[in-house]
């Protein structure tokens, strides 16, 4: 668990302060692949994909409720000499020990959460996963906040494999 908790607060520590804050406040878009946009910053070197959901959906006790979230993404960070991260965040505190049940056309993977953030366990796990959005069509996020509410995002992968290819190139 040590290493998982390790992985975590890093990727947590750089996710959040590179790619959180560049997706939102960066003028650097150098491409958008349909539904997916690719950013670059030089110092330090990165690159990545973000998209947001195209459809969002709250519910609480098995109800619709409408919530208050901020920015719901999805990215795939690289940087030079690495494979591509994902990370997730659902504009919300996740709940406390809970996971992001992630659905690609009907295949399974988990996210394990850390605040409002959410990664694989494994740069294996990372890898499948890539693979498996490259291939896909839809990224459907199920999560739950720490106030219960359920939340499922979908994403379209529409121009993921393009945008994904494009931000590795630019990292290399």
């Amino acid at each position: 668990m040590t290493s998982l908790f390790g992985r975590l607060a890093a990727i947590a520590a750089i996710s959040f302060a590179a790619t959180a804050s560049f997706a939102q406040e960066s003028t650097n878009r150098v491409a958008t692949m349909t539904d997916w946009n690719v950013f670059t910053e030089e110092s330090p070197k990165e690159c990545w994909g973000v998209s947001k959901p195209t459809e969002m959906n709250n519910t609480r006790d098995g109800q619709p409720v409408s919530v208050r979230r901020g920015d719901v993404l999805l990215f795939v960070t690289f940087r030079p000499g690495k494979a591509g991260e994902i990370s997730f965040t659902g504009g919300y505190p996740f709940a406390g020990g809970s996971t992001v049940d992630v659905t690609i056309d009907g295949q399974p993977y988990q996210l394990f959460t850390d605040g409002e953030w959410a990664w694989p366990g494994s740069a294996e796990d990372d890898a499948a996963l890539l693979a498996a959005m490259k291939n896909g069509t839809t990224a459907v996020m199920t999560a739950r906040s720490g106030r219960g509410t359920q939340t499922q995002d979908t994403f379209s992968l529409r121009g993921f494999t393009a945008a994904m290819t494009d931000a590795e190139a630019r990292c290399k």
